[in-house]
């Protein structure tokens, strides 16, 4: 029965290129079976390079899950062809820009319907250790919308050889413009710009391909069912509700309890060297003692693995194991879970003029991603009343983030030059060599 539930995952499975081109046109490409792999899946896992080209020819979902949490791409880099990395990332960047392309009128249009406003937002990493406090960026950001349009300014622009490089950069998002001219970065001191560009390169998608295959595959995600939030306590012998100005706003500082981030690891595709040198460079960095230099310095292109060993098992034997529980179709897996629990600091204040579902309509056009959705849910049903004016959190055990909401205010009448690039300005289309 089951079989006959999933004609093109057996035909992918059996490498029936005949019968998966006749089967493309009619079947669903996006379609799981019962242990979540889309026939993309299985072509990878298997290393059926014909198949995987139609399938992705086809328009087969990149961006997709199976039941244990990883997507093509995963098993791409697990398999270890090169060339079908390559491919499946490419896809994955296409169907990303299509993605977004199509949300787009609806995001312009609920960023057009948000009244103007100027933000001020300060974000900075603090540390107990002295060395790594003395290197570690903060930055202070100014954001500005009027209609369509966002102005960024940060005077953050790079990070070479332990040392911030401060400057003075705009950013201007045009939700009117087309897309490949909607993003621009703007240098004021060198009083020149450049677009953002809308794709990658042949030579940046070959570097992040470098980049995967030397490096961990990680599958992530922070659940929030069963966060809660307590009243942070103040005072040594008397102790009371913590609650103090942040910036100009009164604010309640809460605890964030069962804040984990569960997160799965694989390694079969990696050397003991690339092991080594990849924990060298994390222990470095939380230290404080790390050189930018040890993560690119001799990364030549990496060559394709040779394949693993041939599956030793038919499509009856796979297709009938437990749900969600497949034989393995690709190299043997080395993986590692583990779950890390964070104790963050929230700040709410009621007097903040910005509302939790205006900021989220901003970020969700800024940076829009899969699980907005479960962020909006979150923020607008769990967190405690107010706004969240500040946010801590410790990203390494010496290391702690923090984000803070200084100004805000609605205004009308902010000067539509600023979001325009100065005339004066030259074009350096190799300013910013990273955009």
């Amino acid at each position: 029965m089951a079989t006959l539930e999933f004609p093109l995952h057996q035909s992918v499975f059996k490498n029936d290129v005949k019968s998966v081109s006749k089967l493309i046109r009619t079947c669903d490409v996006s379609q799981k079976d019962i242990h979540g792999n889309t026939p993309l899946h299985i072509a990878v896992m298997l290393g059926h390079k014909e198949c995987i080209h139609l399938l992705l020819a086809h328009h087969a979902p990149v961006k997709i899950k199976n039941a244990l949490g990883w997507t093509p791409l995963a098993e791409a880099i697990s398999y270890g062809d090169r060339q079908t990395i390559l491919s499946v990332l490419r896809k994955l960047k296409q169907q990303s820009r299509e993605t977004l392309e199509e949300r787009r009128p609806m995001l312009v249009q609920a960023l057009k319907d948000i009244g103007d406003f100027d933000l001020e937002l300060k974000w900075d990493f603090q540390s107990w250790v002295p060395l790594v406090s003395r290197i570690l960026p903060s930055d202070i950001c100014k954001i500005r919308k009027k209609g369509s349009k966002i102005r960024l300014d940060t005077t953050l622009v790079d990070f070479t050889e332990m040392r911030w490089e401060r400057g003075d950069i705009t950013f201007l998002f045009n939700g009117d413009a087309k897309p490949r001219q909607s993003l621009t970065v703007l240098d004021n001191k060198a009083e020149v710009y450049q677009r953002v560009r809308y794709e990658d390169s042949e030579l940046e998608l070959e570097e992040e391909v470098d980049i995967l295959m030397s490096s961990d595959i990680v599958a992530a995600q922070m659940s929030t069912k069963k966060i809660t939030f307590t009243r942070a306590q103040s005072g040594w012998l008397f102790r009371e509700d913590k609650s103090e100005l942040v910036g100009d706003y009164k604010s309640d500082f809460y605890g964030v309890n069962n804040l984990i981030l569960e997160s799965k690891k694989r390694r079969e595709h990696l050397s003991t060297e690339d092991i080594q040198k990849n924990k060298a460079i994390m222990e470095s960095f939380s230290k404080g003692s790390w050189d930018g230099a040890e993560a690119t310095n001799g990364l030549e292109r990496r060559r394709s693995l040779q394949p693993p060993e041939p599956i030793r098992f038919g499509w009856t034997d796979y297709i009938t194991a437990p749900a969600g529980n497949p034989p393995c179709l690709g190299r043997q897996w080395i993986s590692k879970e583990s779950s890390k629990a964070f104790k963050a600091t929230v700040a709410m204040s009621d007097t903040f003029p910005m509302t939790v579902e205006v900021l989220l309509d901003v970020l969700e056009v800024v940076a829009p991603f899969k699980q907005f959705q479960k962020l909006r849910d979150f923020m607008t049903s769990k967190l405690p009343p107010g706004f969240p004016v500040r946010i801590e959190i410790p990203v390494f055990p010496t290391i702690t983030a923090k984000v803070t909401f200084t100004s805000f205010e609605w205004r009308n009448d902010l000067d539509k030059n600023l979001f325009v690039v100065p005339s004066h300005y030259r074009e350096d289309p190799g300013r910013f060599s990273d955009l």
